[in-house]
């Protein structure tokens, strides 16, 4: 058990640094484009920004289930990687259909990936909000066309 706990805070400190560095690029590009044309444009131009945002944060949640992936077979829990990966999806989501699980051995992992999703949800939340309030305060601001 205390081995699943060790492997398991290993793998969630490598995907809050990454998650944080994909969210560290995102603020940058947010105060970048905040004060250029980007926001002053017109509404598609806005809707890019948001929806790229959004688009870059999942590249880094599925960066993280794929770490995870890679550790669950890494530790022989799964034959394939469809099976990990599969699992890793669906334990970091939260959603557990239960149709694949891990050994009793390594079991814990699986309320590890899912206490590691919630959390990098929450912190993508903040990030989604945060671009949502900025576009929605440049279109109060300006005449968007």
């Amino acid at each position: 058990m205390l081995l699943q706990f060790i492997i398991g805070s290993v793998v969630i400190t490598f995907s809050v640094i990454i998650e944080v560095l994909f969210v560290f690029i995102a603020v940058q590009k947010m105060s970048k484009f905040g004060d250029t044309k980007v926001f002053s444009s017109n509404l598609l131009a806005m809707m890019f920004y948001l929806a790229g945002i959004t688009l870059w944060l999942l590249l880094a949640f599925s960066i993280v289930s794929w770490l995870w992936a890679h550790t669950l077979l890494s530790l022989g829990a799964f034959e394939t990687t469809e099976e990990a990966v599969y699992f890793s999806m669906v334990a970091f989501t939260s959603l557990g259909f239960g149709d694949v699980v891990l050994d009793k051995q390594w079991r814990m992992l699986s309320g590890l990936i899912a206490a590691n999703g919630l959390l990098l949800f929450g912190l993508n939340t903040a990030v989604l909000v945060e671009t949502l309030r900025q576009v929605l305060l440049a279109m109060s601001d300006r005449k968007i066309t």
